[in-house]
Parts: C-alpha cells; structure tokens; sequence
C-alpha cells in the first residue's frame, strides 16, 4: 500500500506558494509527521485527504487518484479515513449516529454503518455517550468522536491531524492502544506536536518544514540522527530540536 502526491503545488494565493512540484511516498504502517506551527502539516493532510486540490500534480492512493471526475473523487474518499484539526459536528446527531453517518458518507450501506459504529465508539472509550447529542461533548470528547469517524469504515489510509489534543493522559494511551491494532497494511499518518510517543507509537518519521520535507525515514534512524552524546530518552526530542532548528 502505497499513499503518493507528486509533483505538486499548492498555496492559498496564486502568488505565495506552500507546496511546489513536492513529492512525497508514504508507504504502508505508522507513520508520525512533525513540524512547527505553519510548516504546513494540516495543509499536506488536508491534500492528501483531497479536502484541499493541488493547482499541479497528482495525489493517488495504489493506483486510485483524487482526480476531478466525480467518481474518481468518491472512490478515491471511500479508501480514505480523515480527522481535520478542527472536527466538525452534524446537528440534531447523537454521538453512535455522528459516527453512523460519516460511514454512511464513506460509501457503508446504512445498516453496515450502524452496526460498525457500535465498534468505533467503543474504540475510543465513548460507549457512555453513544446515545447523548454530539454538540454537548467537551473538546476533548470530539476529538474522539472524530477518531471513531476515521476508523468506522475499511479505509486503506487513516489521516489524522492532531488527534490526542485535547486529550488527557488516559485517552492518550488508550490513543496508542487504537493504533497499534490498526493492520500493518494500512498507510497510517498521524500530525502532531509531540515527540514523547513517537518511539512507542509509530514506525516512520517525516519531519516538515516550510512546505519542504526536511526528514523521512525509520523511527530509529531519527533517534539516531540526534547530536552526538544525547541522552536514548532525550533522543526524539533531540532530533527534531535538530531539523527544526536548522530552518530558523
């Protein structure tokens, strides 16, 4: 499995562009994309869930591409599990048909998305909520509302911006659990600020600076790219200080 966006160019004016003829290969796994503020992380997400459209290039998941045609699109959204930053919430929906619907969105027959978002729901620890009206969660409990969206359907790319803001240290190792029994076959990407999880959490790192990719390899290979006499459990942290850095 093979998530791809190639040679492409994206800016929000024609004038200042983030992304240009950029590619990027993610394979199959867990892979953790970090960056500071305004490298532009919720933006290659947000492409690669087709949320945002290159000006150039492509994005293709094993063959299937976010192209213009309506049934590309749909197909290509079908494979494609996604959590923006900022999680919307459907109106007059409890939290078990929150999650029903967006299956139902993705291409689930209506009964298939009911009866899978049963499962959802108990992955992220919300099956006391399942029945209470979805705008009355706290932010937090979105959050993981929006992790059921992603996983309620058989997505072969999981895209998560963000997901463990907002939650506390529980639902952050509960967080860890749920990714750890997502089948190795799936492209996994997950955004976020920290590093503290990384070794326990994910198999690759792609570090992102000012739309340009400054690292991408092995969780190991990262750790051991941290300066010379780094503490192992300072070694992540170490790391990205490095590349980060680097661009300031």
């Amino acid at each position: 499995m093979n998530l791809l966006i190639e040679h492409s160019s994206f800016g929000y004016s024609d004038r200042a562009l983030l992304f240009e003829d950029f590619t990027l290969s993610i394979s199959a796994g867990r892979t953790v994309l970090l960056g500071p503020n305004g490298a532009g992380k919720s933006t290659l997400l947000g492409l690669l869930a087709s949320t945002l459209r290159p000006f150039e290039g492509r994005v293709q998941l094993e063959g299937v591409a976010s192209a213009t045609r309506r049934s590309e699109l749909r197909r290509y959204r079908s494979q494609v599990g996604w959590l923006p930053q900022n999680v919307g919430v459907f109106p007059g929906l409890t939290v078990r048909e929150h999650v029903a619907y967006t299956g139902w969105l993705k291409g689930l027959s209506r009964a298939d998305a009911w009866t899978r978002s049963m499962q959802a729901v108990e992955q992220v620890d919300l099956t006391e909520k399942m029945n209470a009206p979805a705008k009355s969660l706290s932010g937090g409990q979105v959050r993981r509302m929006g992790i059921a969206g992603a996983l309620v359907h058989d997505a072969r790319a999981i895209l998560l911006d963000e997901p463990t803001a907002g939650l506390d240290p529980n639902q952050r190792l509960r967080f860890r659990e749920i990714l750890a029994v997502i089948p190795e076959s799936v492209v996994v990407v997950v955004s976020t600020h920290q590093t503290e999880d990384v070794h326990a959490s994910y198999d690759k790192v792609i570090v992102l600076s000012e739309g340009t990719i400054r690292f991408h390899d092995s969780v190991s290979a990262f750790a051991g790219s941290a300066p010379a006499g780094t503490d192992q459990r300072d070694a992540v942290a170490a790391a990205y200080s490095r590349y980060v850095a680097a661009e300031s």
